[in-house]
This record gives structure tokens, C-alpha cells and sequence, in this order.
């Protein structure tokens, strides 16, 4: 199937990617990607090296979770990542890292407030930090229930303007609508994450942005009048 192909492609560049920009240490990562018209996600295999990857063995599963593709077992968090495609209908790639500034983030259990314009560029407003899954979470399904965090920290919030999370205790989650575009998002988190730290260091009771900033930064890329780039580019 030659979109499978495709995607299988992606999905192997997009690891490949968090591998090249230091976002994955070892095997700690993955990232995953969909085709909505057939209803199969792709994503990294379970405990593989990145030096060993390749697009042959990206696993392919349906949205229910069964393997349709690959000999090898699909990355742990794929339930999480099922979740997130089934729950976010605009998304077509998600990426999870346990990168050191976005996970110092997540597990001293902190939102990561918006200090500036870096930040407001991508993420409108503050990255939230979900709450610490509870003993019977634990005991049921680890995995599909680390996406209920997630969801429970978006009831109110926008998944579209905000294209990530810290889950509590554990790393960052980010989404996009390419694989590729959820590993962007993965970057510029742990550079925010890094310099969000670096700021309240030098600056212990420095306050967050101010709102007609923050708007203005992250409106000029992404709101309905963006002028930001080349009108003829590509997202």
C-alpha cells in the first residue's frame, strides 16, 4: 500500500530526528504517525536502538491496538499514543521524550509558565503539567491511562494551540499535524523548557508575559491572520 509506505517513511525520519537533535537518550523515545483515511497508525518498535531503525521495521496497528504490520512489538506507549489520535482528530503525529529540560520540568511536577516571545511563538500560553496518576491508574492499564491525564488536563484547554504537555513524574508529550511537526514541537519545548528554567533562576519572582504579547506572537503564526513566513510554504 503505497501510502502506507509513505508514512512508514515519515515515521522512521521523524525518530530519527528526536535521535539527531538530542531530544532521546538510548531507547527512552518514539514517535508515531497516521494515515485517518485507512485508520493505521505507525509508530517506533519497543526497546529498538535508533541505530537500528528503519522504515521496514516502523510497526503498523489500528486504531483499536492490533498489530496489522511488523514483526516487532509496537513502542510501549502506544496506547497512549492511540488515545491521543482517537481524542485529537486534527493531529497526524505524536512524538514522547524524556529530553532533560522538559522532563526536569515534568518531574518537579511544574506547568512551564510563558516568560516570552520563544515560547509564545509555539505554545499559546503555558505548557501545562498533568496531575500524578493515582495508585489505581496504575494498577489498571499504565499506559491508556497516562493518556487520561493528558485528557483531563485538556478539558479546557486547546490541543490546537497548545501542542504539548508534561506529564507529571514521567516527560513531555507533543503533537502536531505531521510526525514531523510533532518532533518540531518536541525541540522547541525543551528549548523553551531550558530557558524558562535558565529565567526563573536569574529571576526568581519573574512574572509571565503579558497577555497582548503572548497573543500577538503566537497570532502572527498561527491565528487567522498570520503574515509570519512565505505564503507559498508548506507547514
Amino acid at each position: 500500500m503505497p501510502e502506507l509506505a509513505a508514512l512508514r517513511e515519515k515515521v522512521y525520519r521523524a525518530n530519527i530526528l528526536l535521535k539527531e537533535l538530542g531530544l532521546v537518550t538510548a531507547t527512552f523515545g518514539n514517535a508515531s504517525g497516521i494515515d485517518r483515511a485507512s485508520g493505521t497508525m505507525v509508530i517506533k518498535p519497543s526497546g529498538v536502538g535508533y541505530e537500528s531503525l528503519s522504515p521496514q521495521n516502523m510497526v503498523a496497528v489500528s486504531l483499536e491496538g492490533r498489530v496489522l504490520e511488523g514483526q516487532l512489538a509496537p513502542s510501549s506507549d502506544t496506547k497512549t499514543h492511540l488515545r491521543l489520535y482517537r481524542a485529537f482528530p486534527e493531529i497526524g503525529g505524536v512524538a514522547h521524550t524524556h529530553s532533560r529540560f522538559a522532563t526536569s520540568w515534568a518531574q518537579a511536577r511544574r506547568p512551564l509558565p510563558c516568560f516570552g516571545t520563544t515560547h509564545a511563538d509555539v505554545f499559546h500560553g503555558e505548557v501545562p503539567c498533568t496531575a500524578i496518576m493515582r495508585d489505581e491508574q496504575i494498577r489498571r492499564d499504565y499506559e491508556e491511562e497516562t493518556a487520561v491525564q493528558i485528557l483531563e488536563t485538556f478539558a479546557r484547554l486547546d490541543y490546537r494551540t497548545m501542542p504539548g504537555v508534561l506529564v507529571a513524574c514521567h516527560g513531555p508529550f507533543t503533537w502536531g499535524g505531521s510526525p514531523e511537526l510533532a518532533v518540531y514541537h518536541s525541540q522547541m519545548l525543551e528549548e523553551v523548557a531550558q530557558t524558562g528554567l535558565f529565567s526563573r533562576a536569574l529571576h526568581p519572582r519573574l512574572p509571565r508575559i503579558k497577555r497582548s504579547l503572548l497573543d500577538k506572537h503566537f497570532d502572527r503564526k498561527h491565528g487567522k491572520d498570520a503574515y509570519y513566513g512565505q505564503k507559498d510554504a508548506k507547514a
